[in-house]
């Protein structure tokens, strides 16, 4: 994908065991020297799986992970530390704080949980969604700026509307340069995604960025689709609720949350 820009086709690089640069690809919507908070959200992920790699086999899986975003996420080098909160066999807790020039951006807590054979009475999702491979892309970027959004490969199973939509969301990027990701890192850093496919109001108007994303599943998810089936609500005195269930290519893997600060922009 490169064209002479010198920009790596991935959203981050390494720098050392704990710092990673942003490239262009990951720069956000509504200020281009921001980090679009989906990729960083997939780097706290790759993170945590690696970490999880590296020591000895507990079939222990990702459950639950909330991320707390708690200032401008600017696009500049970043520091992730892992530490775990509450260690077990069979149920953990770990913790990964993000650091942007020695001040924490992001608090992410993760459930790890221990995986075993529930086949026998696994029901209760909901349907599945039209494949991406039957859907026309969808040319986001049109509506969003930045570099994340231009990365992606959005299709939606029908016309979006206001407030709704469903939609698959892939990427020919790497999320860190050189590095294979697992599949919950790759899955989750296109989560955050669903804020912007499924507008209230136009984002050259309103502002409504998220504070969090919480992330809730009910299985490990395959392939490189995304399927968020995505539900927008805006209340009366300046929050806002995107509430999406979450889907791969198989079917329904779980439920994500994220809350809105939701304001005018000044002059629009």
């Amino acid at each position: 994908m490169n064209t002479g820009s010198e920009v790596p086709d991935s959203y981050y690089v390494r720098i050392d065991e704990h710092r990673f640069k942003p490239t262009a690809h990951a720069s956000g919507a509504w200020d281009e020297n921001e980090l679009h908070f989906s990729p960083l959200g997939g780097l706290v992920a790759h993170v945590i799986e690696r970490h999880l790699a590296a020591r000895p086999a507990g079939g222990l899986v990702l459950s639950r992970i909330s991320y707390d975003i708690l200032g401008r996420l600017a696009l500049e080098e970043c520091e992730i530390r892992l530490e775990t909160v509450r260690p077990g066999r069979t149920i953990e807790l770990v913790e990964a704080v993000v650091t942007v020039a020695d001040r924490p951006v992001v608090r992410a807590r993760a459930w790890l949980l221990a995986e075993q054979d529930t086949s026998a009475v696994a029901g209760g999702a909901a349907d599945r969604l039209t494949p991406p491979e039957r859907l026309d892309p969808w040319p986001m970027a049109e509506l969003w700026p930045g570099g994340y959004i231009a990365s992606l490969d959005v299709r939606p199973v029908a016309p979006p509307r206001p407030g709704r939509t469903a939609a698959w969301v892939s990427t020919p990027l790497d999320l860190v340069a050189g590095e294979t990701s697992g599949p919950y890192a790759s899955y989750l850093a296109l989560v955050d995604t669903a804020n912007g496919i499924a507008v209230r109001e136009s984002p050259t108007e309103w502002m409504f960025p998220n504070v969090d994303l919480t992330v809730h599943l009910h299985r490990r998810p395959e392939g490189g689709w995304t399927g968020l089936d995505t539900t927008v609500v805006f209340g009366p005195s300046g929050q806002g609720l995107t509430s999406t269930v979450l889907h791969d290519v198989r079917g329904p893997v779980g439920r994500a949350e994220q809350i809105l600060t939701v304001r005018p922009i000044p002059g629009a």
